[in-house]
């Protein structure tokens, strides 16, 4: 029998408000990032992998995929909604955002295999995204992922638990929030 897998979610629900488009439906290397992020996801050793959506609605290969009917109060909603999707057999998730596009799945696989209850990537020594959670800590991770907030109140209010995970080389944890940042992504 097979051991149970750490889950992927990904947090793809936002407008994209100063961006003037949902960011999952942004085209970088002739890919949308929602299905570059599910891919980063897969490859990075998850599954299933969740994919939370709310302003836009799209299929999306390879993933099942759950609306956030309160997308637009912020990414705590799409957080809540995203753990309570996940199979109960997941022991974990690893959490990661539709607009960062350079992460590799490198930084996911090294978050899986760091073997702590919640890890954090870090790059430059700074805490980004993703982040591991292992279940017994979904439901206050939920209650305190609140406005535009995720996994952070969580982190800060138990800094014994977390585990920073080094990632740097594996990616870049740069996001696309803007105009500007869409120029610079298209001109890679």
């Amino acid at each position: 029998m097979n051991s149970p897998r750490v889950a992927g979610l990904l947090l793809a629900a936002g407008q994209g408000s100063r961006l003037g488009m949902p960011k999952a439906l942004v085209t970088y290397e002739g890919e949308r990032l929602v299905d570059r992020g599910v891919r980063l996801l897969e490859e990075g050793g998850c599954h299933p992998v969740v994919v939370v959506l709310g302003a836009a609605t799209m299929q999306v290969r390879g993933a099942v995929t759950v609306r956030n009917p309160g997308w637009a109060s912020g990414m705590g909603s799409s957080l809540r909604v995203g753990l309570g999707a996940l199979p109960e057999e997941a022991p974990a998730v690893v959490v990661a955002l539709v607009d960062q596009p350079f992460i590799r799945p490198e930084a996911v696989r090294r978050l899986i295999g760091a073997g702590a209850e919640v890890a954090v990537a870090t790059y430059g020594g700074r805490r980004r995204n993703p982040v591991l959670i292992a279940r017994r800590h979904f439901a206050r991770v939920a209650e305190l992922a609140v406005g535009d907030v995720g996994a952070r109140p969580f982190l800060k209010a138990h800094p014994e638990l977390v585990t920073e995970v080094p990632c740097d080389g594996l990616g870049d944890p740069a996001d696309i929030d803007t105009p500007e940042d869409l120029d610079l992504l298209e001109a890679e």
